[in-house]
């Protein structure tokens, strides 16, 4: 899992080839675009949606479930990730963009939707297979910047080519047990945490959450500024001490916070402070979103990796959804 963590930033270099080889560029006049997935596919949209909302006048909209929002029809586009290939809840989607008259795409590394899509000749992003699924968020993420390219001003190529020559360079830092990630992973200690971010890294946030249950098996949450000012800190405000020292709240941001929200957190964290919660802010500062974001992703997942070591948990193997998986497909 270190080693599939510190290939990020090749991983993502890849899938944006991978993308951008596929034939599979919208049309400048979609209408809207819907990324259906699960888990970390999931997520890269969120992510990739966070550059998309300012760079590009797409309307991206991302779901998790087996339907598509009712605004997906002709002159629509709606990508199916799933890393497997197997995942019902995508297959199903898969299956309602056609009712719809969607036009689709797929993201898999094989499976039943490779199949489907090859017989219906839908366009296929082929991802490498062999790697847990939520190992594969930057293939699948820099394969939605590639299938996404031809909607922003001009090429991210370099970009993207630019933002994981830096990441590469961090690498070494992250995973070392005396780097940034490792440090804040023993400031949470046993501690349940909770990551909040704004409106441009609430995603990021989301994958620290999902990272720290599945890596170092542990429960987390994720919540959104400004919305949490007008309901977390009243639960905050009513912690007794003893309860307190259970929880850790980590801020991920962006640089360039608006100043209301910034306000907000600040008086925030000095609340849980007085109450004896461990606060921290992680900040990714860089002119450029997208490399703050997937900063972000990277420092998150080794982060995750250093909670396991701490916890003597192996964080390849994830037994219950094995199991889930192996009692659904029996009923």
């Amino acid at each position: 899992m270190r080693s599939l963590a510190v290939d990020f930033p090749t991983h993502l270099r890849e899938g944006f080839r991978l993308g951008r080889d596929a034939e599979a560029h919208l049309p400048r006049d979609a209408s809207a675009v819907f990324v259906v997935g699960m888990g970390g596919s999931a997520i890269a949209a969120d992510l990739v949606r966070g550059v998309t909302d300012v760079e590009t006048s797409v309307l991206l909209s991302v779901g998790r479930g087996p339907t598509l929002p009712r605004g997906a029809r002709k002159r629509s586009v709606a990508v199916l990730t799933s890393y497997s290939g197997n995942t019902w809840e995508t297959l199903a989607a898969y299956d309602a963009a056609s009712r719809q008259g969607a036009d689709r795409v797929v993201m898999t590394s094989g499976g039943r939707l490779a199949e489907r899509a090859e017989k219906d000749g839908v366009p296929i992003v082929v991802l490498p297979p062999g790697l847990p699924p939520r190992s594969a968020v930057g293939y699948i993420l820099g394969g939605l910047l590639g299938v996404l390219d031809t909607q922003f001003p001009e090429s991210n190529e370099g970009r993207v080519d630019r933002i994981a020559s830096h990441l590469a360079e961090r690498q070494a830092e992250y995973s070392a047990s005396t780097g940034a990630p490792a440090k804040l992973a023993r400031r949470i200690g046993k501690r349940i945490p909770q990551f909040y971010g704004d409106a441009a890294s609430a995603a990021l946030a989301r994958r620290w959450k999902t990272q720290v249950e599945e890596n170092a098996k542990r429960l987390a949450h994720f919540d959104q500024f400004p919305e949490l000012l007008h309901n977390a800190i009243v639960a905050w405000d009513a912690m007794t001490a003893a309860e307190a020292r259970r929880w850790a709240v980590i801020a991920v941001e962006p640089s360039g916070l608006d100043p209301s929200t910034s306000a907000g957190m600040a008086h925030l964290g000095r609340l849980l402070v007085r109450k004896g919660v461990v606060a921290d802010r992680v900040v990714f500062r860089s002119e450029d979103r997208l490399d703050a974001l997937l900063d972000g992703v990277s420092f998150g997942d080794h982060f995750s990796l250093h909670l396991a070591a701490l916890g003597h948990v192996d964080p390849y193997e994830v037994h219950a959804i094995d199991r889930l998986k192996t009692a659904v497909a029996r009923r």
